[in-house]
This record gives structure tokens, sequence and C-alpha cells, in this order.
């Protein structure tokens, strides 16, 4: 039976999200794959979608909103995979009992913000150009290793290169083949 992974896509969901495609094929093969627009798991619907609206509204109580909204959905202990604000929605239901074998988190910069830490394996992903990304003092204090692609900035995870990457991250969680190891760039 193949392990469950749950996708949480970016503040834009399935709106702007057409490199989520490159993922499912890469990964649906040898994951049971559930996806959540992290719009819906909000509640946001706006009649404006621009970027500070949609950013305004996660930051007024959607991550909460969806992460209890998540909390309720899984009841499974998961691998989680998720982009952006969906990092910060994984790491709050983490921290209020969501079942998490594991957390890959892409350009999940709100981190930053947190001072606990869930416990289950993390994975936090950014880019060297991302202005916003936790630094060094965050992740020392969260006890986690950071990997930084550094000709990369925030939407890193839409680059094919870097959706490779993180595919073959994931796939050494359920292959018994040695999966090469891709250097972050």
């Amino acid at each position: 039976m193949a392990e469950k992974l749950v996708i949480i896509s970016d503040m834009w969901g399935s709106k702007q999200g057409l490199w989520i495609t490159s993922y499912l094929g890469y990964l649906q093969q040898y994951y049971d794959i559930e996806y959540y627009d992290s719009q819906q798991l909000a509640n946001i619907d706006l009649l404006v979608n621009t970027k500070e609206n949609i950013h305004k509204a996660f930051v007024d109580g959607g991550i909460e909103v969806a992460a209890e909204h998540l909390l309720k959905r899984s009841k499974e202990a998961s691998h989680y995979l998720a982009f952006s604000v969906g990092g910060s929605i994984v790491w709050k239901a983490a921290l209020k009992g969501l079942p998490v074998k594991s957390m890959y988190l892409v350009s999940s910069t709100r981190l930053r913000f947190e001072e606990k830490k869930p416990d289950a394996p993390v994975t936090v992903l950014c880019g060297g150009r991302d202005p916003y990304a936790p630094g060094n003092d965050w992740t020392k204090k969260m006890n986690l290793e950071m990997q930084v692609a550094k000709k990369f900035g925030h939407s890193l995870y839409s680059d094919e290169m870097m959706i490779q990457k993180i595919c073959l991250d994931l796939l050494r969680n359920v292959t018994q083949v040695d999966v090469p190891k891709r250097k972050v760039v």
C-alpha cells in the first residue's frame, strides 16, 4: 500500500498552480496523494484576488482557519508537502496534534515567526534570494537545518529543476532504491 502524501498549495491555490501538475506527475505512482487548495482550506473567497488581499486574508486569521480545517480532515499520519503559506498551515496544524510522518515545506517564509517546532521530521527549503526566508538564528532556535537554493527566489517551487529535486527528495522516503541526491543550487 502506498504512503499518503498530502499536498497543500501556496496562497494562490489552484488559480495559478499549473506547476503542481509536475509534482503530481512525478509522485502519484509512489504516493497516495491528497491535494488541498490553501484558499479553500482557509475559507478565503475574495472579490478582488490581488497578492496583497490574499496575503492579508491569510495573515488576518486565514492560516489558523486552514490549520483547523486540515486538522479536522486528516486523521491518519501522513507525509506533507506544502508550498509557501501551505507550510505555515501544516506547521500550525502539527502543533495542534495533526498526525505527521514528515513535512517538506518549500518557501514557507512565515515560519520565521514561529516559536515552537512540531514533533515530526521537518525539511525546510527556501530560495537564497527570498528576502523573507527564515534566517540562521531561527533555524538554530528550531534546531533545524534549512536547505537554501542560492540562485532562486520565493517561487522556486514552480521551477522544473527544483520540482525534480523536491520530488527526488520525497521519493527517497518511499522507495527502497537509492535515489541519487540532487544538489541544491
